[in-house]
């Protein structure tokens, strides 16, 4: 069953190695699991998982893999296998709501648990519906689909009386999967990738380890030593895609900008719509007053500056191959050629993009931006985020 536990991960995608299943079987030869179901998820998830990404995958493998537990031959412990098949939807079983007064909670969390153990060991045989067994449809506090004021949830896809106590294949970490949108919190986890410290500024912080050994050579008298606070030194310049298509991701570019305004000191930024044309600007409300010529932007900031697009690339590929082709304006030049003056002014860059990686092949405006970025289009997921991050610290 541990083979399966790691093939199954392995599958996943979860980047378990021999040396970390070894370390697990080992933990479980030593007692340290005690035979306990929770104690045996946590030690299993602590000995394989490295990177908390790739937890939700993780609950996912463990509970297909330990949906059901056999009982082994004179072990004294509860393990009954609870087969599969159990947990699937037969019926959905409607009571009123005086038969739902009449249903009596067993007593709380101890007798709950307590009396499951004694039927996952008294219970042979598949149950649907009544008030006692482990099954599907009825009023028994242990199973799916039914109905008790207090019980154990087991192999429901999703809540529905919201009366459980306990779910047995609750999924705990769902929104740290790298393959969801991420939100402000993760976002400053990735872009912590691309730091260069440096000290710069007044001497304000205490330098402890010079103070020690300035203290030490005068005689134990107090020698304070201060240095520049340390600063992450990347200059980055933001470009966001506003507007149109772009209104279906405001939440997720609002926390994009919000965590790299906390992470960088030297952050700019601009906004375009669609595809980059002669002019970008700083305020939505006045950007017909106050804009900013691209000649201007490509002679104000330095090479050094790690350039970060964001948007979702969705257009008529007119607007970035013709002049003209803009909908908002008459572009003198094709949206190509401003990519290109960019590209080569600030070799450092990468396009985020919202939309699910997988859908990019349906939208031809998105490969042809692409195939200008040279490929470093990355989706805005917590995995995609991590990858951009990296391409941009060579």
């Amino acid at each position: 069953m541990f083979t399966n536990l790691f093939l199954e991960l392995r599958a996943a995608k979860v980047p378990v190695s021999i040396k970390e299943y070894l370390t697990l079987i080992e933990a479980v030869d030593k007692g340290v699991a005690a035979r306990d179901v929770d104690q045996f998820y946590f030690l299993a998830r602590a000995a394989l998982v490295k990177d908390e990404r790739h937890l939700d995958r993780f609950d996912q493998v463990f509970g297909h893999v330990f949906r059901g537990l056999e009982k082994a031959e004179g072990d004294e412990e509860v393990a009954v296998e609870i087969p599969e098949e159990w947990l699937r939807k037969l019926t959905e079983r409607h009571l009123t709501e005086k038969e739902k007064r009449e249903i009596e909670a067993l007593g709380g969390w101890e007798k709950l648990m307590e009396t499951l153990r004694q039927r996952l060991d008294e219970q042979e045989g598949r149950h649907q519906g009544g008030s006692k067994w482990i099954g599907t449809a009825g009023t028994s506090p242990f199973g799916a689909y039914g109905y008790n004021p207090e019980g154990v949830r087991i192999g429901q896809d999703r809540s529905r009386h919201r009366r459980a106590v306990k779910v047995w294949d609750k999924r705990t970490f769902r929104n740290l999967d790298d393959s969801v949108e991420i939100g402000t919190r993760n976002i400053k986890v990735a872009l912590r990738r691309l730091r260069r410290f440096a000290r710069e500024g007044a001497p304000e912080t205490l330098d402890l380890p010079d103070t020690i050994r300035s203290t030490a050579r005068n005689a134990g008298f107090l020698d304070l030593k201060m240095v520049p606070e340390r600063r992450n030194t990347v200059k980055v310049l933001l470009l966001l895609d506003v507007g149109g298509s772009m209104d279906d991701w405001v939440k997720v570019c609002e926390e994009l900008f919000s965590a790299a305004r906390t992470e960088f000191k030297h952050l700019e930024y601009y906004y375009f719509h669609n595809c980059l044309y002669e002019r970008v600007w700083r305020d939505n409300r006045r950007r017909d007053q106050e804009s900013l010529s691209m000649w201007d932007l490509l002679h104000t900031y330095g090479s050094d500056y790690r350039v970060v697009f964001v948007g979702d690339a969705s257009m008529s590929p007119y607007e970035i191959t013709y002049p003209g082709g803009s909908v908002e304006h008459w572009n003198e030049e094709a949206g190509v050629s401003w990519m290109q003056r960019v590209l080569e002014t600030f070799p450092h860059a990468v396009w985020l993009n919202p939309v699910r990686e997988d859908h990019w092949r349906y939208t031809p405006s998105i490969g042809l931006l692409r195939e200008i970025m040279a490929n470093r289009m990355y989706p805005l997921t917590l995995d995609g985020l991590d990858r951009a991050m990296k391409e941009l610290s060579h």
